[in-house]
């Protein structure tokens, strides 16, 4: 008698949502949505908002919904012809910009202002090299006249650092856009980063990391693996440099290099990371994938991955001051507010 009364509240009952993963998404992304009843009664529909996901996987006790490009509200909700879920937040990305080629990082200055790159092919020349966006999510010219501008990174005087892959190049960029060369001879430029002292590091894609003083000293600070696209640089807790390279392997790995230049391996397993950012707790987040789900990968500091934002072609990211999170892709920008602080310049 009992199990007849289960079957039939089981046939009756609404959708419930018990755990959602990732916690965000940008358009292309993908939610994977455990529970109860997700089916009941036939296809189920899943809404952002007023907008419909399509649906890769759908069954009475898991979903895989992918986000619309029209999505903006991360209110997720199953529905069925037996009725609807409770409404579960999720964070959604909402672009702020397109018409770009980022293949790093982008910058964020102390005022929220995001910096970004069109850097094209190798000898491409683009008629901007790097765009301004304000805070308004308005997109302006903001370098021309630089040829592969590849990574970005702020001193503690608001000054833009640009690396080129072109000509091996590291520019210095004034606040009103005038630009001089800082220092050259760095090969396939490419990721770069302050430390707490100052110094900048260049990694130079073909198999080295410079270290640059103040005064503009030039040491090889270390050598690792070439890498077929970019080394991408992040400082992160104890003032440990983290490097990524990607290369044609899906289990790549991210390194930490000591003060002292000796290399250790910090994670393995990231599909092709690239970006790299920190968090104020010291959790550290890759562009690449995981088990094959592409987007955002979060490392905390026992070095326990999971996803934590689910999208196509992430290239890098930064945080905001405001507490959100910046993510670059191959040819735009998404701002998702995630409500997590980032790592403040060293």
């Amino acid at each position: 008698m009992a199990s007849k009364q289960q079957a039939v509240d089981q046939s009756t009952a609404r959708p419930v949502i018990a755990k959602v993963e990732p916690p965000a998404a940008i358009a292309g992304g993908e939610f994977h949505i455990r529970g109860q009843n997700l089916a009941s009664g036939g296809r189920p529909n899943v809404r952002f908002g007023n907008k419909n996901a399509h649906l890769v996987v759908a069954g009475d006790s898991y979903i895989i919904a992918r986000v619309p490009e029209s999505a903006e509200v991360g209110e997720l909700v199953v529905s069925t012809e037996k009725g609807e879920s409770h409404v579960h937040e999720t964070h959604l990305g909402i672009q702020i910009a397109d018409s770009l080629h980022p293949v790093a990082n982008p910058a964020i200055d102390s005022e929220g202002n995001v910096y970004s790159t069109f850097s094209g092919s190798r000898g491409q020349k683009s008629p901007v090299s790097i765009y301004k966006i304000d805070t308004n999510y308005s997109s302006k010219p903001f370098v021309t006249d630089l040829m592969n501008p590849t990574g970005l990174a702020f001193d503690r005087d608001g000054l833009l650092y640009v690396s080129s892959r072109y000509d091996g190049i590291v520019y210095q960029i004034t606040p009103t856009g005038n630009m001089s060369v800082f220092v050259e001879g760095m090969g396939v430029a490419t990721g770069i980063a302050f430390d707490r002292d100052e110094n900048l590091y260049v990694g130079d894609r073909s198999g080295t990391i410079f270290k640059i003083s103040k005064s503009r000293q030039i040491y090889v600070f270390a050598t690792l693996e070439p890498s077929i696209a970019a080394y991408h640089l992040a400082f992160g807790p104890e003032d440990y440099l983290y490097v990524t390279g990607p290369t044609t392997s899906s289990f790549d790995s991210v390194y930490r290099i000591s003060k002292a230049g000796e290399v250790e391996t910090f994670y393995r397993g990231i599909g092709r990371p690239q970006g790299l950012a920190f968090d104020a707790e010291g959790r550290l987040y890759v562009a690449g994938s995981l088990h094959g789900r592409r987007g955002v990968v979060r490392v905390d500091k026992s070095r326990n991955p999971e996803q934590f934002l689910s999208g196509p072609g992430i290239v890098g990211m930064a945080f905001t001051p405001s507490r959100g999170l910046v993510l670059a892709t191959h040819n735009a920008l998404f701002r998702v507010d995630v409500g997590i602080a980032g790592r403040s310049l060293p």
